[in-house]
């Protein structure tokens, strides 16, 4: 399946709008549950900070299933009903994991139990709606577009973030469990009913019917479909590079206020404006990756696979200022060098979502939910993975080698070199071996289903 230059199935920007309000409903739901509970089972039930981190880390696990859900979504043709489900089934688990929390202090063991349960679901409806909304912008955005797209959807799932911590903050003023069922529940009934609202009409009806030779591999078994995505090099590839990408990005999420406070002596209010300073370098970031889908006198400004490697590269330069920060101590511009973190990864962030939604159509047909539920869980494994790889090589280095400064110094490094290998990963995908097999075939229809043709103004290599 080639990229379509345009067509007048394409979204327009008010449609990639509208997918950014259910992406934002999404990450409303979730920031409640991953942020909200896992403060109130820590200071207000005073149970152990270590249950709601593997709750949390079990949800990723759960995001596993997203290759299952993106081939559900294939083998279907369209993505609103995976997207619309996902969505209900995210927003129930989100209520049963409140009225587990709430029920912990007199039933511990069944409300434990019930929050698993309710993690699960949530897991699972993250892995079913985000899947397939990315899989229906990648499918209806033109190329050019992309990334600019990317970042309008993933701006406004910050900012649903922002007003559903704002405004679920004050309504649990003061605390008690039926208020935290009451906001729980409505902060997912908002979410449903603004996500079917705004996918009301949107994707329509299939615009074309499978081929006669694409019907049979679109309902091809999931353990096939899959076995035929991971042979693919590019797509094998482009997995990796999430993987490793995702953890060196997710590792440094909480070791970074640690480190301000013992090697800086920033105090709680310090640390915590730090992150508003990272988050600044991430918005800078994402709206100068938007460029590498601007055009300038007919001109592309960068493909998005310069950016990605780019963003990489810098986000290990910006690691490697953290280790000099650790040695170096007070006299380094440590504020400077967390702002040029954030904005390198922003960089690295967007460009990597734009170049995903390029490559999920290239390959074998119809598989392109598949490929995006690699993608999407190989990331998710990634990110369960990074609080965990950070924290505990943090205190295993410091256990090695005593000092707090060497030990955050050596896992910036070890960061700084899994960005390093992720550039590396970057440079050989969509390189020169596609644009070599472009130039063999010419005109003539695409005979290895692998590497496939673009049009002359994609944007990407």
């Amino acid at each position: 399946m080639s990229e379509r230059s345009g067509s007048a199935d394409d979204f327009g920007w008010l449609s990639v709008v509208r997918l950014g309000l259910v992406q934002a409903s999404i990450g409303a739901v979730v920031v409640l549950t991953t942020s909200t509970l896992n403060r109130v089972m820590v200071v207000e039930l005073a149970l152990p900070a270590l249950l709601p981190g593997i709750l949390v880390a079990f949800h990723y696990l759960i995001q596993v299933m997203r290759p299952r859900m993106g081939h559900g979504s294939d083998v279907g043709g369209r993505r609103t009903p995976w997207i619309v489900g996902g969505m209900a089934l995210l927003a129930t688990g989100g209520v049963v994991a409140a009225v587990a929390v709430s029920i912990i202090p007199a039933h511990r063991e069944a409300g434990i139990a019930l929050a698993f349960c309710g993690f699960a679901m949530i897991g699972l409806g993250v892995s079913a709606s985000g899947t397939s909304l990315l899989v229906l912008l990648a499918k209806r955005v033109q190329a050019e577009r992309r990334a600019a797209s990317a970042t309008i959807v993933w701006l406004m799932m910050i900012v649903g973030f922002a007003v559903t911590a704002g405004v679920a903050g004050r309504l649990l003023d003061p605390y008690t469990p039926a208020r935290l069922i009451a906001v729980s529940s409505g902060v997912s009934l908002v979410a449903v009913v603004l996500t079917v609202v705004a996918l009301a009409g949107l994707e329509g009806r299939p615009t074309a019917a499978p081929s006669a030779a694409a019907a049979p591999r679109a309902k091809a078994d999931f353990r096939t479909a899959l076995a035929e995505v991971w042979r693919e090099a590019e797509a094998r590839r482009f997995t990796i590079f999430i993987f490793v990408s995702m953890l060196a990005y997710s590792a440094q999420d909480l070791i970074l206020e640690p480190f301000a406070g013992a090697v800086f002596h920033f105090t709680p209010g310090q640390s915590t404006s730090l992150s508003g300073v990272q988050h600044g370098g991430v918005l800078v970031g994402m709206l100068l990756a938007t460029l590498a889908g601007r055009r300038w006198r007919g001109r592309s400004t960068g493909s998005l696979r310069a950016w990605t490697i780019v963003g990489c590269a810098l986000s290990a330069c910006a690691l490697v200022g953290l280790v000099a920060a650790s040695l170096v101590g007070a006299t380094w511009p440590f504020k400077a060098t967390v702002m040029l973190l954030g904005a390198a990864n922003g960089v690295f962030s967007i460009a990597a979502i734009g170049s995903m939604m390029r490559l999920a159509s290239h390959g074998h047909a119809s598989r392109e939910g598949m490929r995006m539920g690699l993608w999407g869980g190989a990331q998710a494994v990634a990110f369960g993975l990074g609080g965990l790889v950070g924290t505990g090589a943090s205190d295993l280095a410091r256990w090695l080698l005593g000092a707090p400064e060497l030990s955050y110094a050596s896992v910036f490094a070890f960061e700084a070199l899994l960005f390093v290998a992720a550039a590396w990963l970057a440079a050989g995908i969509g390189g020169p071996a596609e644009a070599t097999v472009r130039r063999a075939r010419g005109s003539s229809a695409p005979t290895n289903p692998v590497h496939l043709p673009e049009p002359p103004h994609a944007v990407g290599a």
